[in-house]
This record gives structure tokens, sequence and C-alpha cells, in this order.
């Protein structure tokens, strides 16, 4: 009877080896990186995605990943992208794993697992770190500016379909390597939508929401973040996204230094000096000048009491001949009293005059 050979275990003497670095087979000696293969990135040469618009994990979510990766390492690896080198001397720009190497820097790691991009634009850039917050996090949990950028990509017509899906599928099979693709049940969240109405029934929202949003990521990163912290309602922002950046950065600066609040009204009128907006318009507006009504200078109304009314005038007496007489009697009132001031002011003006 033939027993079965034992399998042989191959002993691996580093983590290079782990990570394929030392593998040099005839096929995978162009590039590593055009192969999506594992490379170990010292952390140092890699920065996060310039103008990232998506906030870090705080608080204890950071701190159950810091305990992960300090228990079992950085298990998935992250996706960058190589860039010409920078004055701060990185190499590589984060497209997929921020909160991973915020962690990672935390812990004291200094390298980490990597699978690098080469020539992709800006667009396909960020079209991987868009992906990978929608799939990472909950979309209803996203800051307004987050659903902002989410909706603005999956609404422009940059990337095709075929394109986000691949990004996705690739995303998720990181994440488990067991995924297929052929037991997705609903439509690939990389979908672009053709309209606006779709859109807002991929993620539950109005089409009036997506309207809204779709203009917050028209703002400058200063009114964004307000709108983040409650500080600016999303309906004035929207009015805010149709100034030019500079107009919509006077507004910012003049709510940083006199700590101004916003109304509809006053962000009504702030669009509707778009193209010709200057700061000291803008702080009459944000201030309440512009729209503070002047001070009524006409006495209040007065009403004459029956019993006043009784002595002077019968019930016969017509409406028209009681005003005569009350104008002619105030009208000789008033004459007699400037008279009388007159006369006061002569009488001080002798005593004062000296004697010759």
């Amino acid at each position: 009877m033939n027993m079965p050979k034992p399998r042989i275990t191959p002993k691996l003497g580093s983590i290079d080896e782990l990570l394929k670095l030392s593998e040099k087979t005839p096929h995978e000696s162009e590039s590593p990186s055009s192969k999506g293969i594992i490379q170990s990135i010292p952390i140092y040469k890699i920065r996060f995605f310039k103008d990232h618009p998506f906030h870090l994990y705080e608080g204890e979510r950071l701190a159950d990943m810091v305990d992960s990766i300090s228990t079992n390492g950085l298990l998935v690896p992250v996706i960058i992208r190589r860039i010409e080198p920078d004055e701060s001397g990185h190499e590589y720009e984060m497209l997929s794993g921020h909160n991973r190497m915020n962690a990672a820097l935390l812990v004291g790691l200094e390298q980490l697992p990597s699978i690098i991009k080469e020539h992709l634009s800006d667009e396909e850039a960020l079209l991987y770190v868009v992906e990978t917050n929608v799939l990472q996090r909950s979309f209803s949990e996203m800051l307004p500016s987050e659903k902002a950028k989410v909706l603005s990509l999956r609404h422009s017509e940059m990337f095709s379909q075929g394109k986000r899906n691949d990004i996705i599928d690739e995303l998720k099979r990181l994440e488990d390597p067991q995924y297929n693709k052929e037991n997705e049940t609903s439509a690939p969240m990389g979908q672009r939508p053709t309209s606006r109405d779709k859109v807002a029934q991929e993620y539950g929202l109005s089409k009036n929401s997506v309207s809204r949003l779709l203009r917050i990521d028209k703002l400058i990163p200063g009114l964004k973040q307000r709108v983040d912290a409650n500080e600016l309602p999303l309906r004035c922002a929207v009015h805010l996204s149709y100034l030019s950046e500079g107009e919509q950065s006077i507004i910012e600066q003049s709510i940083a230094d006199n700590g101004f609040k916003l109304d509809m009204k006053k962000s009504e009128l702030l669009q509707g000096y778009s193209g010709r907006l200057s700061t000291e318009q803008t702080y009459k507006i944000l201030s309440g000048e512009a729209t503070r009504k002047p001070r009524n200078q006409t006495p209040p109304p007065f009403k004459l009491k029956h019993k006043v009314f009784a002595k002077y005038f019968t019930s016969q007496s017509k409406a028209s001949e009681i005003e005569q007489i009350i104008d002619k009697a105030l009208e000789m009132y008033f004459s007699h009293q400037q008279q009388y001031a007159s006369a006061q002011n002569d009488k001080e003006a002798d005593e004062h005059e000296p004697e010759l």
C-alpha cells in the first residue's frame, strides 16, 4: 500500500519573501506594480491624497484599528500611486488606505504592504479614494461634504461604468479574497446613473437633496468645513456655491474675523452680488447693516381720549371741522412756543451784554 507523500510547506526566511519581493519569474520580471504584486514601501515615502475629501477615523474607531494593527499587523495592503518626488521626499500618494496608514503611523510601523498603481490620471486616482470610502462607510453616516464628493463623482461623465466596476471589484477582493462578483445580487456601487433621479434612488435621497449636495461640492474647503460643523445651513451654502472662489474666500474671512451667522436672507443677498461682491459689501450684508431698516422719523399714531375731546366738541361736530380746529390750535401753540423761546434768548443775551 503506497502512503501519500507528506506535503512540503516552504519556509519563508523574511517578510520580503512573504510579500513576494524575492520571487523572480520570467513573467514577473517586467514591473511588479503592473502585476498588482504587494510590495513593502517605507511609510515616510507615502503622502496622503492631496485634498483628501474624507475625514479620518477618530475616537473608538481609530483606537480599535490601532489595537488590531498592533496585534496582527496590517493585513490588507494599501493602494498607492507613484508620483514625482515632492519637496517632502514623498514618492507615492495614498489612494486606498488612509485610515490604515494613519493608524500604522500611531503604532510606529515603518513599512506598509502596498500595491502600486502606475500612470493613473488625477480623476482615476480620485475614483479609488471615493470608492474605498463608499465601501468602508455607510453613506448615511458621511458628512455633507463627503456625500457631496461621492455624488459629484457618481453624477460625472469622466469615468466609464466598466472602469468603476473594475476598481470596486479590486477593492472588494483585497478586503475579502473569497469575494465572487457573480454572487453579487445588487447593482454595482460603481454603476454610473444616467440621471439625477437614479442617483437619488441609489442613496435614498430626494432629487432636491441630490441637487443641493452637488452644489456643496462647489464650495471652498473653509465653507465646506462650516457646513460639516453645522455652522452654515445647507440651503445657505447652496446660495454661496454660485459665487466665485474669490468671493467665497471673502465671505469665509469675514465670518472668521467677526463671528457672523448666515441666514437665508443674507445668503440670497450675497448670491445676488455674484461677480461684483466686495469686502465692504460682504461686511454690510453679514453684519445686517444692508438689511437694517432706518428708524421711522414720523411720530407714532395718536388717539385723543374721549374725556379730552368732549371738553371742546359736541356730538354734532363734524370730523373735518374738528381736524381743522385742532390743526389751527396746534399751529398757534407751536408758534407761541417759538416766539416765547426767542424772547427768552434775547433776554439772556441782554443780561450778559457788558455795560459801556
